[in-house]
């Protein structure tokens, strides 16, 4: 079933059960941010495909994720800043242009992958981003952890990991968690070698 849904076109990519803060300074977003704190609801953060953050709509690429705002702090005048948790995934079908400037998408929802076990020699990702998690504090990961699950693992690891955007935006797009976790497990091997 086909949503509307306001679109923030970024030069990052977030994952389903994610956090991302974020600095809102543009007119068009600090009014989608305050509609959407408003109305407790949803916007979608989508990799910027061609374009810049700032000026006219980006172009994003399709596949994008639905974040809720969790907090938010006005610390000077014009400038929000605000906390996000990465929901689902979403396939932009078709997008416009309001008046304000802000993009607005009609989006179909894809279906949460299912939590999986992780194949034995994939381990080495799980205690990898164990350390992560330890070195960098849970504030930035959001609880529950949930390191046997191969779409978690994934997808914190997609986060952190030094990814170019093409990259990152190709592992949010995969529906297979498995196939995922090796690329990743591969990418660490190359940078412990």
């Amino acid at each position: 079933m086909s949503a509307t849904l306001p679109l923030f076109p970024l030069n990052t990519v977030v994952f389903p059960g994610g956090r991302l803060p974020l600095r809102i300074f543009e007119q068009r977003y600090i009014e989608m941010v305050k509609q959407a704190i408003a109305d407790n609801s949803p916007f979608g953060i989508c990799a910027i495909r061609e374009g810049q953050e700032t000026g006219a709509p980006a172009a994003p690429y399709t596949v994008g994720t639905r974040v809720r705002i969790t907090d938010w702090d006005m610390p000077q005048t014009g400038i929000l800043h605000i906390e996000t948790q990465a929901e689902k995934r979403f396939v932009i079908r078709h997008t416009q242009v309001e008046p304000g400037g802000l993009l607005v998408g009609t989006v179909d929802d894809i279906s949460a992958e299912p939590a999986i076990a992780i194949p034995h020699e994939l381990e080495l990702a799980v205690e990898i981003l164990r350390h992560i998690i330890d070195e960098h504090g849970h504030a930035h990961f959001p609880a529950p952890f949930a390191y046997d699950d191969a779409v978690w693992v994934g997808y914190r690891l997609s986060e952190v990991l030094p990814l170019k955007l093409s990259i990152r935006q190709n592992l949010l797009e995969m529906n297979d968690s498995v196939t995922r976790l090796r690329i990743l497990a591969e990418f660490l091997k190359k940078q412990i070698n």
